[in-house]
C-alpha cells in the first residue's frame, strides 16, 4: 500500500494572513466573550450578537489572502491527491483560494450558512447572512455553518478516518487546546509539528518540531513530505 500523509493545520497557519485569533496577543478573546459568540448557549440567548459576529468575520475574510503555506499544502495535495489528507481546524477558505482541493473542514466554513428547519447547507461567499432565506425550503431561520461549543462535531469522524489510514502526521499552527492532535502522534511512522511557540508537553509527542512561522516552515515541510513520498 502507498503511503499516505495527514496534514492537520490550526489557526497558526492563517494568522500570516492577516486571520486574528482568539488566543493570541490582539486575538478576538480580547474583544468579545467566546462564551457569548462561540457556543450554543450564547446563540440560543443572543442569535442577533453571534450573527454579528460572524458577518464581521465574513467580511474580514474576503480581503485576506492565502499564504506561502497555503500554497505548499494545495501544491503538494494536487500533485499526491490520492496519498495526502487535508483536514482543518479553520474556518476560513485560505486552502481553497490557493488551490487546494478536498480540504475537509472540522469546525464548518464562514462561507456557507445552514437552514435550522431543513439543514439545508448554501454558499453565501463574503456576505452578510441579513435577510438570507433558504435556497430548499426558503424558510428565513437561518445560521452560520460553524461548529459552536457544546455541539456535535460530525467532520470529526473524518479526522479518525484519516488518523487510521495515514502513515505520516504533519501538525501546522495549532496549541492543541481544541483537538489534542498530540495524543496521536506516537500512532504514526513519523511526525512533524510547526508552531511558533514551544510547549515541551505537547512537542515531545512529534518526531520533528520547526518553531517559526508556517511561511518559513513551509520549504522544510514541503521537502520532508516529498522525501516520505517517494
Amino acid at each position: 500500500m502507498p503511503k499516505k500523509v495527514l496534514i492537520f493545520s490550526g489557526a497558526g497557519i492563517s494568522a500570516e494572513s492577516g486571520i486574528r485569533t482568539f488566543r493570541d496577543a490582539n486575538g478576538l478573546w480580547e474583544e468579545y466573550n467566546v462564551e457569548e459568540v462561540c457556543s450554543i448557549e450564547g446563540f440560543e440567548r443572543n442569535p442577533q450578537l453571534v450573527n454579528r459576529f460572524y458577518d464581521a468575520r465574513r467580511h474580514d475574510l474576503r480581503y485576506r489572502l492565502p499564504n506561502a503555506a497555503h500554497e505548499m499544502v494545495a501544491r503538494l495535495k494536487i500533485k499526491y491527491r490520492n496519498r495526502i489528507e487535508v483536514l482543518t481546524q479553520n474556518v476560513d477558505d485560505l486552502f481553497e483560494r490557493a488551490g487546494c482541493p478536498g480540504v475537509i473542514h472540522l469546525h464548518g466554513t464562514l462561507t456557507q450558512l445552514r437552514c435550522m428547519d431543513c439543514g439545508c447547507v448554501f454558499d453565501i461567499g463574503y456576505d452578510s447572512q441579513e435577510g438570507a432565506v433558504c435556497p430548499e425550503c426558503e424558510s428565513d431561520s437561518i445560521r452560520h455553518n460553524v461548529v459552536m461549543f457544546g455541539e456535535n462535531a460530525p467532520m470529526y469522524q473524518k479526522l479518525q478516518d484519516a488518523i487510521d489510514d495515514c502513515d505520516y502526521l504533519v501538525v501546522i499552527g495549532t496549541s492543541g487546546q481544541v483537538i489534542n492532535i498530540a495524543f496521536y502522534a506516537p500512532y504514526f511512522e513519523e511526525s512533524i509539528l510547526n508552531n511558533l511557540d514551544k510547549d515541551e508537553s505537547f512537542d515531545s509527542f512529534f518526531t520533528t518540531v520547526y518553531y517559526e512561522k508556517a511561511t518559513s516552515a513551509a520549504a522544510k515541510i514541503e521537502a520532508d513530505i516529498e522525501r516520505f513520498l517517494s
